[in-house]
């Protein structure tokens, strides 16, 4: 290897390593790999940001930003609600909400068409009385195989598609990707409708829905001993009784910031302390009014006690809450609310409500009126557990918004109007109609992936212009020497899969875009199957929760594991590559 190759593949490899280990946000690791690959040359510096006016990364921001657009007009809500029935057999439901998800996720975003669909499934699961575990991670993997669908559906193909017209002088179209990722989205509802759920362990399957899972029961929360309250003086352990009959366990208490020994069993409370709780938001209530305590900020402090609301919040990868605490982030004192409790998939912590690092799939209990509590939603990029009608849907418009996008789509589609420019019209006249408010423009980016993939574009770049995609190539068809083309596509999309499932999925296909490409120019056969592997390989990430955002989303609410996703999410790998790789070489021959 050469001096080049050798800085190059050891960056790389602590890319990979800081971005499995997660403690460091993806796009802090992307631009700091960057700015280290331009310091050692490997990637000249008039190339340094060219990533981030790459046409794959603008056309993902327009994405973004249309799929906003499409759920503030209300068009995706209503037909969410038209074919939602809690009455159905449950396979019958994962199979409609499924088939919805693939769909909406095959022309938006499939984080956003998550977001739009999970609170619906969650309110069905309420009604019918059975575990939202059931149905969320089903409908998770069901809006992955739909963003195959489409060159926009996921932000793969829109890689894949931009660098294909980089090496081979044309991009893909809007629907080149739907042979092979219909076949795999049909494969992939009916396989998590009629058997995936099914797989699940049977403590998933069995749970109290409505106490252990929507309603939360396990938050971890902090109530204020108010200066009137009956429980001053006495110790812990005898207020056991009176919080039993409101369903409420007292975990400890806190003085002066700081948490006493164990569970403070014989302390005697004091006007000021906090108690440490673990309840449902019904039991919450109930105990605050039994033992005269009161929420954190309320009272003489920042928050009014009129029109005060309780509202469940998933913490999503991309949110400004990630990584922060609810302290360092001065939620109460900048947004007026009140952070009440946190419940992280079942598990016990020891740190301070409000000082606890929040990680992405931490469900937070949020105190405060309905029109800051929408507001922090739409700033922080939270996601609402529960459809409360806070927001304000505009239903006149949804016809509006249906068409301009449609009207996009056919004109990039037929090749009158290049699609980044179409979608750029579509995001402006969203704009101008006010169906996206010009506060929102930007709050619908999410930053983190533009500044990922603008980071790691360059790096891709220097991957081809150093020779490390030809070393990495001569790896893969030495390991199948003597085998046919067809082993070679099997094992890049089962090492790409892989890849996926410990990483970001926009970073792994742009590292494997141009090791495919050279594959097949080793091979001598055409590149495009191997390209159409990467994509659809790259959009496989079913068996860990931080392999796709959509898994890490569902993680909290459904109350999962971490070593659930395997147990659904293997089989369909298998099954993606045993349907993928026949209908590649058919639709795009060697």
């Amino acid at each position: 290897m050469t001096t080049d190759q050798t800085v190059l593949f050891s960056l790389l490899f602590f890319v990979f390593v800081f971005l499995i280990w997660g403690r460091w946000r993806y796009d802090l690791v992307a631009f700091v790999a960057l700015l280290i690959a331009l310091l050692t040359d490997i990637v000249p510096k008039e190339l340094a940001f060219s990533g981030f006016g790459h046409p794959a990364t603008v056309i993902i921001a327009l994405v973004l930003i249309v799929s906003r657009g499409l759920s503030n007009s209300g068009a995706i809500e209503l037909l969410a609600r038209y074919v939602i029935d809690a009455k159905r057999k449950l396979s019958t439901h994962i199979g409609i909400m499924a088939s919805l998800a693939a769909v909406l996720s095959a022309v938006m975003n499939n984080v956003a068409a998550l977001a739009l669909l999970m609170p619906v499934d969650m309110q069905a699961a309420k009604k019918a009385k059975r575990s939202p575990a059931l149905s969320l991670m089903p409908l998770s993997f069901a809006s992955i195989v739909g963003g195959m669908i489409t060159l926009i559906g996921t932000p793969p193909n829109i890689v894949i598609a931009e660098f294909r017209n980089d090496a081979l002088g044309a991009p893909y179209e809007m629907f080149d990707f739907a042979p092979v990722g219909l076949a795999c989205a049909i494969v992939g509802v009916a396989y998590v409708a009629f058997i995936g759920w099914r797989l699940l362990p049977s403590a998933r399957q069995t749970e109290d829905s409505p106490q252990t899972l929507f309603d939360l029961s396990d938050y971890i929360a902090e109530l204020e001993v108010g200066k009137e309250s009956p429980i001053i003086g006495k110790k812990v352990r005898n207020l056991d009784t009176l919080a039993g009959k409101s369903d409420v366990e007292i975990l400890g208490l806190i003085r002066k910031g700081r948490r006493m020994p164990g569970l403070a069993r014989m302390v005697e409370v004091q006007a000021g302390d906090m108690l440490v709780v673990e309840a449902d938001p019904e039991g919450i209530e109930e105990i605050i009014g039994a033992l005269g305590l009161k929420y954190i900020g309320t009272g003489k402090g920042v928050l009014s006690s009129e029109d005060l609301t309780l509202t469940e919040v998933v913490v999503s990868e991309s949110s400004n809450l990630a990584g922060r605490s609810a302290v360092s982030f001065r939620l109460l004192y900048r947004y007026r609310i009140s952070l009440v409790g946190i419940s992280r998939a079942g598990k016990r912590f020891r740190d301070n409500v409000r000082k606890l690092i929040l990680k992405p799939g931490d469900v937070l209990l949020l105190l405060g009126s309905d029109d800051r509590i929408s507001d922090v939603i739409t700033r922080l990029g939270l996601l609402p557990l529960a459809d409360r009608g806070q927001r304000v849907i505009q239903r006149d418009k949804a016809w509006y918004a249906v068409g301009i996008f449609a009207a996009a789509i056919l004109v990039a589609s037929i090749g009158w109007v290049y699609l980044p420019i179409a979608l750029g019209c579509a995001a402006s006249l969203f704009i101008i109609l006010n169906i996206v408010p010009i506060r929102e423009v930007y709050d619908s980016v999410e930053w983190p992936v533009i500044i990922l993939l603008g980071s790691m574009i360059p790096i891709g770049g220097a991957l081809q212009s150093t020779g490390g995609t030809a070393l990495i190539a001569d790896g893969i068809v030495t390991l199948s020497a003597g085998f046919s083309p067809a082993v070679v596509l099997t094992l890049l999309i089962i090492v790409t899969m892989t890849l996926s499932d410990v990483m970001n999925n926009t970073a792994t296909a742009v590292i494997a875009a141009p090791v495919a490409v050279e594959i097949a120019n080793r091979l001598g056969v055409n590149p495009d199957p191997f390209l159409m592997a990467v994509a659809v390989a790259a959009s496989c990430a079913f068996l860990t929760p931080i392999g796709h955002k959509n898994n890490t989303l569902i993680m909290g609410p459904g109350g999962y594991r971490f070593g659930d996703y395997w147990r659904m999410g293997l089989p369909l790998e298998i099954l993606i590559i045993i349907i993928a790789v026949p209908m590649i070489m058919w639709v795009w021959p060697l």
